[in-house]
């Protein structure tokens, strides 16, 4: 266990928001919003990442677990931040590894 990284396996990088004025700030997350709508998820994340967008990476990470990409969700989740969703997938997560243990 001592091996074992303190931030964990999972590589997660939180990009600094560009710096932006807010009305450009404001333009840039109604065009991720039309990306979302669209479909077009990996440019929703591209621009909600670029300005820091919680909410927008919270729907995304919402979008992601949706489609059991796990990983993806928790990984927007980290960068928006939301803290208690990143908890509580840690903790289905640990449940899963537990059950596993059990077997």
């Amino acid at each position: 266990m001592a091996e074992i990284p303190k931030k964990g396996f999972i590589k997660i990088t939180v990009p600094e928001p560009v710096s932006v004025n807010p009305s450009d700030k404001a333009a840039l997350v109604r065009k991720g919003n039309q990306f979302f709508n669209d479909g077009a998820f990996d440019m929703a994340k591209r621009v909600f990442l670029s300005v820091g967008y919680s909410d927008g990476l919270i729907r995304l990470g919402d979008h992601y677990y949706r489609q059991s990409d796990y990983f993806e969700a928790f990984r927007m989740y980290k960068n928006a931040p939301a803290p208690d969703k990143a908890a509580w997938m840690i903790e289905q997560m640990a449940g899963i590894v537990k059950e596993w243990l059990s077997r």
